[in-house]
């Protein structure tokens, strides 16, 4: 990936206000991350990365990511950046609540993204036993939103 693509990832970054983006173009991949204050970013390296010339200032500030809590069970986490629903509508019921069985296929939550409503399904089944995100608060990629045991 050249240093205009990577500049242009960086500013549509910065304007537009996500947290991370992730882009793979063939065998190259690349992640950038705010880190903190607006204007910030750390690229993470890959190995198509370590091929290019080192024209790109260091990272201001490393991310110090802490190791998870050992959890018994399976961890849904978010596939995408968007805002988190408990339930298909304002007022409905939740698709689930801690305490209910679920199995591989089922609706657990809705995130909305770009305008988009995006069903998230069991991955495995279990019963729920925590819902870790709020219901119409943002959620990152990757972060825990149901606990199933």
């Amino acid at each position: 990936m050249d240093l205009r693509k990577l500049k242009k990832l960086i500013d549509l970054v910065q304007e537009s206000g996500i947290a991370e983006l992730e882009v793979t173009e063939g065998e190259e991949r690349v992640r950038i991350s705010r880190i903190g204050q607006p204007g910030q970013f750390m690229a993470a390296p890959t190995p198509a990365m370590m091929h290019m010339p080192a024209a790109l200032p260091a990272p201001a500030a490393a991310v110090v990511v802490p190791e998870e809590e050992k959890v018994e069970g399976h961890v849904v986490k978010s596939p995408m950046v968007g805002t988190f629903y408990r339930s298909p509508s304002p007022g409905a019921k939740a698709f689930v609540q801690e305490g209910d069985k679920v199995s591989p296929g089922d609706t657990l939550c809705i995130i909305e993204a770009m305008k988009l409503l995006n069903e998230i399904e069991a991955d495995h089944g279990g019963t729920i036993k925590q819902v870790y995100a709020e219901n119409g608060q943002p959620v990152e990629y990757g972060e825990p939103l149901f606990l199933i045991v």
